[in-house]
């Protein structure tokens, strides 16, 4: 287990993460989100080792983590951290940049298990490729193959497929989220991107301005959200004043009726493929539903709120 106790910490003066204290299971699976610069990165900076606190404490399985005023080398044997500067060789094969960490003792059993990662990353045809001519999404795939190779019992991962293309990036999430199970790997993700936390998270903590400001299951917090803040993470949500009573409304919980007291004029329709995203105009503000068909610029539709 995970936990951390009244974390706080400050690169400078200004305070970066204040206050944070939170708890995780063995082989669950975490999902830090939050706008840039909420301190993503730092926490998981902080609970792999890499830097010292200012308050508070984090532990690991009962064992204290310190920083680099205890370790000579700062991090935790048991954890890998993924960056996302990703940290590859650039002048050796993907390979070998894999393999790098894993015992030359057993050559072949070497060579099957940096191929076993290469292909859960989907990079098995770049195995002799060298580092420096991979692009950013390639790169990317390669480091997190290699955070895998020794299996560590705590997976940090920054961003992690922020720079991989959208055809592959749902595929890539589906094998690498079911072999963290496979091999009970507990896991925190720092993500802006809400598939990763509604599909693949047991966890969610929201952060802005360096506090946590919500945690619970990622079902509770997208549907119960506190505020325009929180519910605007998972997506477009509209602040809607009905009947004297503040509803944070996602566009699919807005369906079209024939008559309602909910009166909408149409400003613009976006194909976004299965549907439209219908931007209107109601009590002077812009709210956002969704249609099967494009709606004519300033028409009148009727909507009723439906559950999620």
């Amino acid at each position: 287990m995970l936990t951390v106790q009244n974390l706080s910490f400050s690169y400078l003066k200004e305070i970066t993460l204040s206050k944070i204290s939170f708890d995780l299971d063995s082989c669950k699976t975490l999902a830090v989100i939050g706008e840039s610069g909420c301190g993503k990165s730092t926490l998981l900076k902080l609970i792999y080792g890499l830097y010292d606190l200012d308050k508070g404490q984090i532990f690991w399985n009962d064992v204290e983590v310190l920083g680099p005023k205890f370790n000579l080398i700062p991090g935790v044997d048991s954890m890998k951290y993924l960056a996302q500067d990703f940290d590859l060789m650039p002048f050796i094969t993907v390979a070998e940049n894999v393999g790098k960490y894993l015992s030359n003792i057993y050559p072949e059993k070497k060579k099957i298990r940096v191929m076993e990662l290469l292909e859960i990353v989907e990079m098995t045809e770049f195995a002799t490729t060298k580092a420096k001519n991979l692009s950013g999404g390639q790169m990317q795939r390669v480091a997190l193959a290699r955070v895998l190779a020794l299996e560590p019992e705590l997976l940090l991962l920054d961003e992690p497929f922020s720079h991989i293309d959208n055809f592959r990036k749902n595929s890539l999430r589906r094998k690498l989220f079911a072999y963290l199970k496979e091999k009970q790997i507990t896991c925190i993700v720092a993500t802006h991107d809400s598939t990763d936390v509604l599909s693949f998270a047991n966890e969610v903590l929201v952060m802005k301005d360096g506090k946590v400001i919500e945690k619970g299951t990622p079902k509770f917090v997208y549907e119960n959200p506190k505020n325009k803040y929180v519910a605007s993470l998972f997506g477009d949500v509209n602040e809607m004043l009905i009947k004297g009573k503040t509803y944070f409304i996602y566009p699919h919980q807005l369906k079209v009726v024939e008559k309602s007291d909910l009166k909408v004029t149409v400003v613009k329709s976006y194909f976004r493929g299965s549907h439209y995203l219908i931007e209107a105009n109601y009590n002077d503000q812009v709210i956002f539903f969704e249609s099967e068909v494009s709606c004519d610029k300033s028409s009148i539709i009727y909507l009723k709120k439906i559950d999620s």
